[in-house]
């Protein structure tokens, strides 16, 4: 096996940032990034004048509830999405909106004006792909302009690059479809989790890889605690209040508890009644997406839209089916970021491409089949999974009301959830050889859906519950 492919690394599939949105505010702020250090590499930061923001097509139309003009305007002040303390976002963006002033790169302070220099071009796309953005500088020695687009889940592309920057590099089981996938675990005779370790050596050694999925772990599971103990209500507009606190509140019946490893025991002694357990699933699901929609650490996975799904079932592994292990937590990440790939790769996960589908139903496919293996399936097992929980999510569409990652994003990741512990069960309970639908066919048909989608229904906010539904009535 010696052909090469675009490699993906669970690093790619997991990236640490901040919500609401991975296409529409980690993309744009990593875009914003990029271009700082362009300007850098040709010694040209200090000379700028001023800049412009152009916002195309589907970041134009939700780029407002999406926080997209604040993701540039942090990115282009050189803040790290994956460290920034969250809490000093807002009062940054207040400041320069007051002082009509940026500090370009924390080191050139130039006249900024949010409402001018940030366009949102709502009647105009770029032919590449529905989210792009074009950032425009004035410098001493004349313009340097770049154009990016996000293309879903915090990967960006600028305009004329290659579609992936780790496109070269060499693995030793290169995985482009499940088929492949499927031959990579029988000629290693492993899982899938295994055949994820051996190619992860081509960028890092074990220990490196392991210590790195788990701080991806300890990011969801301090995402999950937060989201579960913080009140109120969400920003934006909308309304509308968080319900992981009380929710988390009423299932624990007074247990107490102090910090995450004794909350889980507490959640534990709960027993395992069925509505108990999947109230807790939704519990995880909703306290994730709603630290999301309030600019909070997550993890995208494999986009920040669909953030909760495969932390509320990795907590399902732990808390209610002796998961508590590092070894199992690893594998389980490990074999969801590779089915999270298979389908990058051959259909999409951005839901200006492809619907919602492309992220909620990307996601429980991606916790089906890591559940599948965690449960002790084989690589059969969890393809079945994947499989099954992508069938039921083909032509789910994308409308959030008020272009919020809120309504009915939040509630979705708790359908998503569940759905993939079920399909992951229904695989468990089956023969794999009698599967009629392979993933690759799934994997194939949502992106025929996705290119026959209504771009109406595609992340714009231009149709389904975003127009039927009224801001006033929310």
């Amino acid at each position: 096996m010696d052909r090469i492919t675009e490699s993906i690394s669970v690093f790619d599939m997991f990236k640490i940032g901040v919500g609401p949105s991975s296409s529409h505010t980690l993309g744009p702020w990593k875009a914003a990034l990029d271009f700082l250090e362009r300007l850098g590499e040709e010694s040209q930061l200090l000379s700028v004048k001023s800049i412009k923001i152009k916002l195309y097509g589907s970041l134009a139309k939700t780029g407002k509830g999406h926080g997209t003009d604040i993701a540039v305007q942090m990115g282009l002040m050189g803040a790290n999405p994956e460290t920034i303390p969250v809490d000093s976002i807002i009062p940054a963006i207040n400041e320069i909106a007051s002082k009509k002033e940026l500090n370009l790169a924390g080191k050139k302070p130039i006249s900024f004006n949010p409402e001018t220099d940030i366009e949102f071009k709502f009647l105009r796309s770029l032919p590449y792909h529905p989210n792009g953005m074009t950032i425009i500088a004035e410098t001493e020695s004349g313009k340097k302009k770049e154009t990016y687009f996000s293309i879903g889940g915090g990967f960006i592309i600028r305009e004329g690059e290659s579609l992936s920057l780790r496109e070269h590099v060499r693995l030793p089981y290169p995985v482009e479809t499940a088929k492949d996938l499927i031959e990579a675990c029988q000629e290693i005779n492993g899982n899938v989790s295994d055949v994820v370790k051996i190619n992860e050596r081509a960028w890092r050694n074990d220990e490196d890889t392991f210590e790195g999925v788990m701080r991806i772990f300890r990011t969801m599971h301090q995402c999950i605690f937060r989201g579960c103990h913080t009140d109120g209500f969400l920003p934006g507009g909308l309304n509308v209040a968080r319900r992981a606190f009380d929710l988390n509140k009423k299932l624990l019946n007074g247990r107490e508890y102090h910090g995450y490893q004794s909350w889980a025991k507490a959640i534990r002694a709960g027993g395992s009644d069925f509505r108990y357990v999947t109230d807790w699933v939704s519990c995880f699901a909703l306290a994730v997406n709603e630290e999301n929609a309030a600019f909070g650490r997550v993890v995208t996975a494999p986009t920040n839209g669909a953030a909760g799904v495969i932390p509320a079932v990795l907590q399902y592994f732990i808390t209610f089916c002796d998961g508590d292990d590092e070894v199992k937590i690893y594998n389980f990440l490990l074999t969801a970021s590779e089915i999270g790939s298979i389908f990058k790769k051959g259909a999409t996960i951005s839901a200006a491409m492809g619907g919602c589908q492309a992220e909620i139903g990307v996601s429980s496919a991606m916790a089906a089949g890591a559940l599948a293996e965690a449960l002790g399936g084989d690589y059969r097992h969890v393809t079945m999974a994947a499989e099954i929980a992508m069938e039921h999510h083909l032509g789910m569409t994308c409308d959030p009301i008020g272009g919020l990652v809120q309504v009915p994003c939040i509630e979705r990741n708790t359908m998503g959830a569940i759905k993939a512990i079920m399909a992951a069960q229904l695989a468990l309970q089956s023969n794999p050889s009698e599967a009629k639908v392979p993933l690759d066919a799934v994997v194939e048909t949502m992106w025929q859906t996705a290119l026959d989608m209504n771009s109406k229904y595609k992340e714009t906010s231009d149709g389904g519950l975003a127009v039927t539904v009224g801001l006033s009535e929310c």
